[in-house]
């Protein structure tokens, strides 16, 4: 083959990224606001989000402007998505588990003892639900899905068995957890991850549900010295941009944003902060009066059997919305196993 037919498709590349580039640079200017509840030093905001959002600039020609307001700036932690449906915020991110029942298909993601790790496990989870969220999430575009590392009970006094929760007052995570902790006969005090600290600090709660490094994040290691080292659950998150603003953007950025709406994305942005939080465990048992207990097989099989009826009450709450429940759920599991984040 001659070099002349050799260099064309090469010309015709560069030509089309010139011609694209033009585009972007000829579009109109826009600025987008990311709110989230995370303090400013949280390693998502440090690392994740502010990758997203610098990659989304450059690629963009730097038409695609997007400011983070951190800490609440905007809203409450769990009005997040209805900031994005509603065009408070243009792009936010969500803890579904805040508002129970409202998002009954990907709280598959929140039962215990299903997801070992958030790098594979984030990949896994939005791959798994891009074919519900147009549904589930109808009133915004949902961009990416991911996990945070697996997370367990950080308390006053040792939990070493399910009996143990009962009688005591405790912060779940998400909506999962606190039927988890009805459950074990324990009492759920609901607040947002950045009003934790003041419940656990005032005695209103003795537990808190919270991946490892957070526990230091939000300054609450002076008041949870216990911990019960086991992997016993994960929390979903959603980036969600409003529709209006989505579709307001021209074909070159809407292309811009859709690149980063990706399962590639999600474990990449959710890289940075499970690093940061799986370092906290090592952090914590070494701090003076701090203990880890690691449960015995036998206890193990005690945690499981004691979580074993959330399944049953997720599967009632998916069929109740229309869906082969048995389908999704081994959609999900099929999905962890395929990237080696499967408990």
């Amino acid at each position: 083959m001659s070099k002349k037919l050799l260099a064309a498709p090469l010309v015709a590349a560069s030509l089309a990224a010139l011609m694209s580039s033009a585009a972007l640079a000829q579009d109109a200017p826009v600025e987008l606001r990311f709110a989230h509840w995370l303090p400013p030093q949280h390693p998502l905001h440090v690392m994740g989000m502010t990758e997203w959002i610098e990659s989304i600039q450059e690629a963009s020609g730097g038409s695609i402007k997007i400011t983070i307001y951190p800490a609440q700036q905007l809203g409450q932690a769990g009005d997040h998505y209805d900031m994005a449906r509603d065009g408070i915020a243009d792009i936010s991110f969500v803890n579904p588990g805040y508002q129970p029942g409202r998002f009954p298909i990907i709280a598959a993601g929140e039962l215990p003892f299903l997801v070992a790790n958030a790098t594979g496990g984030s990949a896994a989870l939005d791959a798994w639900y891009r074919e519900y969220s147009e549904q589930e999430m109808a009133d915004v575009k949902a961009c990416l899905v991911h996990f945070h590392s697996p997370g367990t009970f950080h308390s006053r006094e040792a939990i070493k068995v399910p009996e143990d929760v009962r009688g005591l007052n405790v912060r779940p995570a998400h909506a999962t957890m606190a039927a988890f902790v009805s459950a074990l006969g324990g009492q759920n005090f609901q607040v947002s991850a950045p009003e934790s600290r003041d419940a656990l600090e005032r005695g209103v709660a003795d537990v808190i549900s919270f991946p490892w490094n957070s526990i230091l994040i939000f300054g609450i290691e002076g008041v949870a010295t216990n911990h019960l080292d086991l992997p016993l659950y994960a929390t979903t998150f959603a980036w969600t941009i409003n529709k209006a603003r989505y579709e307001g953007l021209s074909e070159a950025q809407r292309q811009v944003i859709d690149d980063h709406c990706t399962s590639e994305w999600a474990e990449r942005v959710a890289s940075g902060w499970a690093g940061d939080e799986d370092s906290g465990r090592e952090k914590l048992i070494a701090m003076d009066g701090h203990e880890a207990y690691v449960p015995t097989d036998e206890e193990v099989a005690l945690w499981r059997e004691a979580a074993a009826p959330l399944k049953d009450s997720w599967t009632q709450a998916v069929t109740g919305a229309g869906h082969d429940a048995d389908a999704v759920f081994q959609g999900l599991v099929d999905a962890l196993e395929e990237r080696d984040a499967a408990y």
